[in-house]
């Protein structure tokens, strides 16, 4: 895979995982397939763009001391279309299309942002070592 540059492995798609840090506050984010690469801000929307200088800096480096960068592997996410059909109470709907309303946002967006945020909870087993 030589010859591949910056511009090359920025444009794949590599998973970024973010949880909250329940000890000192604010977020971090690593990108599971580049060992090491990971980052941290006092909010959710901060750390997208500090992980994005993260792993620039991450590839930039590897470039540069000619280690082999890891490629992300797209048969990871083949078997999940990203839809499921979810049946709810008529109260819990209406409550949720409310919130969303409020928000500004689609009713889709709102519960993607809920499973998100409770997803992240309760997933501290993939929790890098500090």
């Amino acid at each position: 895979m030589k010859n591949r540059t910056l511009d090359y492995y920025m444009g794949l798609p590599y998973r970024m995982e973010i949880i909250p840090d329940t000890e000192e506050g604010g977020y971090t984010a690593w990108y599971p397939d580049l060992p090491g690469c990971l980052t941290c801000a006092e909010t959710a929307l901060g750390v997208v763009g500090n992980a994005q200088d993260a792993k620039k800096a991450w590839l930039e480096a590897a470039l540069e001391d000619g280690i082999e960068i890891p490629e992300p592997n797209p048969d990871d996410l083949l078997e999940y279309s990203g839809q499921f059909k979810l049946r709810m109470p008529k109260s819990l709907h209406r409550s949720l299309a409310s919130h969303a309303k409020q928000e500004g946002i689609s009713m889709n967006q709102y519960c993607v942002y809920l499973l998100s945020m409770n997803d992240v909870k309760h997933s501290s087993t993939a929790r890098p070592s500090s």
